[in-house]
């Protein structure tokens, strides 16, 4: 499969719309999954949607594409609902799963049938099919797909109508290294061409090298949201030295807080690691180590959804949905979802 990084210009339909979640909640009979979450996703970013299992991001996903109704506060895109967007497959393209294929359809002649449907040119499957790198499986049943291979077709399928916003629940599942840095890289050529990225991921280290914003829920309640680089805190470096107190001393008069830690490092509050070794050097303190440190997206991650009122109410013995209780009560309560 190839994993060369498009270099021309997404056929234009326009940029990225504004994704928009205000107050939505949703109550499966005495269990609420999303609980009054708001945020927003800009155009020509890509924003990371966060949460242990259970915390109402693939439901809140549902809710955004009009799978499922909300039982209050509202999803739009481009200021509205997905179900009253007049083009619908040019606006949003969405990629939940990667196993709603016909086995015995081949990858090629999947997308054509979306494509007929949504009233693109054919012309557009074949490109997609070598933008995501499946060209040469394309004639072959999806069927036989490996799921990495799904991952592929499942986002050529969300990129036919040339969307304006793109929603992707764990792109990178089944997908090698190589794929993965793939992913990366094409994600990052959409979001330059201005569009919207919200992609719902367990995979944290590899969010971290991929997203501009972050969207931390828990519990169906949001816990974070920001850009990654601010969230992360403040840059921090961690030196060593013989005499810590002599090196806390000497960056505490040149105006770097520091800090002794209880094992005998210095926690320096500065992005500069030149500047450190000049005061080092100047207070002529000998270094044993210098390097950098700054909060990861995996340790922002679990201390915020593992603090007391954050903690996974399925881990501690609270009640948790069940899917097919969920869809029982969505029937009943509603209707058939439109």
């Amino acid at each position: 499969m190839s994993t060369t990084t498009p270099t021309a210009a997404p056929p234009a339909t326009g940029q990225g719309a504004r994704i928009e979640v205000a107050g939505l909640t949703k109550r499966f009979g005495s269990f609420t999954a999303v609980d009054d979450l708001s945020f927003r996703v800009e155009p020509g970013r890509i924003t990371g949607f966060l949460g242990p299992n259970g915390a109402g991001k693939t439901t809140t996903l549902r809710m955004l594409l009009g799978l499922i109704r909300p039982t209050s506060g509202t999803a739009t895109i481009a200021g509205q609902r997905y179900v009253d967007l007049a083009r619908p497959m040019q606006a949003v393209g969405a990629a939940l799963e990667a196993t709603n294929f016909h086995p015995g359809r081949s990858g090629r002649d999947h997308l054509r049938v979306l494509a007929d449907a949504a009233g693109v040119p054919t012309a557009r499957v074949d490109e997609l099919l070598e933008m995501v790198g499946i060209p040469a499986a394309a004639r072959k049943r999806a069927g036989g797909y490996s799921m990495g291979m799904r991952q592929r077709l499942g986002l050529a399928a969300a990129l036919l109508g040339d969307p304006q916003v793109l929603i992707l629940d764990e792109p990178a599942n089944g997908l090698d290294p190589e794929g993965i840095r793939w992913l990366r890289s094409f994600l990052r050529y959409l979001s330059a061409h201005g569009k919207t990225i919200l992609v719902s991921s367990h995979m944290l280290q590899e969010v971290e090298q991929t997203v501009d914003d972050v969207v931390i829920i828990a519990n169906g309640r949001l816990v974070q949201q920001g850009p990654i680089d601010q969230l992360q805190g403040d840059a921090k470096a961690i030196v060593r030295a013989p005499d810590a107190a002599a090196l806390v001393s000497a960056l505490s008069r040149a105006g770097m807080p520091a800090t002794q830690l209880p094992d005998g490092s210095v926690e320096v509050v500065c992005a500069d690691l030149a500047r450190i070794g000049d005061a080092a050097f100047s207070a002529q303190v000998p270094l044993h180590e210098l390097r950098m440190q700054q909060t990861d997206l995996e340790d922002l991650f679990f201390r915020l959804t593992e603090s007391p009122e954050n903690r996974n109410r399925n881990l501690a013995g609270g009640p948790a949905a069940d899917p097919a209780e969920a869809v029982a009560s969505e029937q009943t309560h509603e209707g058939v979802t439109r």
